[in-house]
């Protein structure tokens, strides 16, 4: 399948991007504003602002060159990664402390950097949640049907008609935690436990590790068992029940980024899987070429990932805030002007060098490089 024009791929980038880092910083202002916080400025993207005004209370909205980001300057903050101004809290008159960030109560601020991943989830489950209103939650259980011509699992001893009760100790009841709990481990030992005639048996095997590569030609790397299952069903569901198998969606989702994470870490996978902007931006265009469905889902993705990046304890991100927060709380003073400048000026070296080391990726994962 050709890929699809350049214009899909930035368009779908900023579709994607735009919106969501949008929603994610109106968090951020929205729990502000509820507490009396005044915000200086709020940014969609980064640099140099290309339109923009200044409503009544006095927040310069602006939409900047750089289409990778956004922030909301409050009062009170030294710059747009809301690092406090230490002169500004010490010396601050009853007048400047109004409003202002750093003069908030604790629980006000820690509530306020939360805000902002909180968006990103909600959407994230707002989006399956319509998913599984529209069409139905599937079902499918995990009884074997059939096999792959290449099947670790016929060869472990599994026959037609077992069904898959248990993956490592884990409870299963249907084939997508199947896949879910073997995607993530090819090559790696399992041990099954499926039900046949009544009597329950523990099947050990190592699953197939199995390279791929879609229409657009992008490579993965997944575990498989090699069963099929055909007993697909939808079930209706209400709004409430929606809501709960969006949440428990977004909590697999969570779960597989953080075993994905350690495998890097642990060299079980490679550090070429991981994606920056382009790689994103790749996708997004790709998404958008199927159609409005695919697009929205990857959409419901990115933001559930944009909330967990932003909620580790890095400085400079949310849960950097958080953490420092949490120390605040603990020793009931805030953290010393001299610790906070060094914590955050490593914590954005530290994503700098993030970002710089996944857009190389990016680049050398493009198929011009053939690699």
């Amino acid at each position: 399948m050709e890929s699809p024009p350049f214009w899909i791929y930035a368009l779908g980038f900023l579709l994607l991007l735009g919106p969501l880092v949008t929603v994610h910083e109106f968090g951020h202002y929205l729990m502000g504003r509820l507490f009396g916080v005044k915000a200086k400025a709020f940014s969609v993207g980064f640099g140099k602002e290309l339109a923009g005004f200044t409503d009544k209370r006095g927040t310069r909205w602006r939409l900047s060159a750089l289409p990778l980001g956004g922030y909301v300057q409050f009062k009170g903050d030294m710059n747009p990664a809301s690092i406090p101004d230490a002169g500004e809290r010490a010396h601050a008159s009853a007048e400047e402390r109004e409003g202002s960030f750093p003069h908030a109560p604790l629980w006000q601020r820690a509530l306020i950097v939360l805000a902002g991943p909180l968006t990103n989830i909600i959407v994230a489950v707002a989006i399956f949640a319509g998913f599984f209103m529209a069409y139905g939650n599937p079902v499918t259980p995990p009884l074997v049907t059939g096999f792959a011509e290449e099947s670790v699992a016929r060869e472990a001893g599994i026959r037609e008609g077992d069904r898959i009760v248990a993956i490592d100790g884990n409870a299963v009841d249907d084939f997508m935690e199947v896949r879910d709990a073997v995607m993530l481990h090819p090559g790696q030992p399992m041990e099954l436990v499926v039900e046949r005639s009544g009597e329950r048996l523990s099947v050990p095997l190592v699953t197939q590790d199995y390279t791929f590569t879609d229409q657009y030609g992008n490579q993965g790397r997944i575990g498989l068992l090699g069963v099929q299952g055909d007993h697909l069903e939808f079930e209706d569901v209400g709004p409430v029940q929606a809501i709960g198998l969006a949440a428990e969606s977004n909590i697999r989702l969570v779960q597989m980024m953080v075993e994905g994470i350690r495998q890097i870490f642990v060299g079980e996978r490679s550090v070429r899987e991981l994606g920056g902007p382009i790689k994103i931006a790749k996708y997004s265009g790709e998404k958008l070429s199927q159609g409005a469905l695919p697009f929205i889902e990857f959409a419901a993705l990115i933001s559930i990932n944009l909330a967990f990046i932003n909620l580790l304890p890095i400085p400079a991100l949310d849960g950097g805030h958080l953490a420092f927060y949490a120390v605040e709380a603990i020793r009931r003073r805030p953290i010393g002007p001299r610790g906070i400048e060094y914590a955050y000026r490593g914590g954005v070296a530290l994503v700098l060098a993030l970002m710089v080391f996944v857009t190389i990726n990016d680049i050398v994962s493009l198929p011009i490089f053939g690699i």
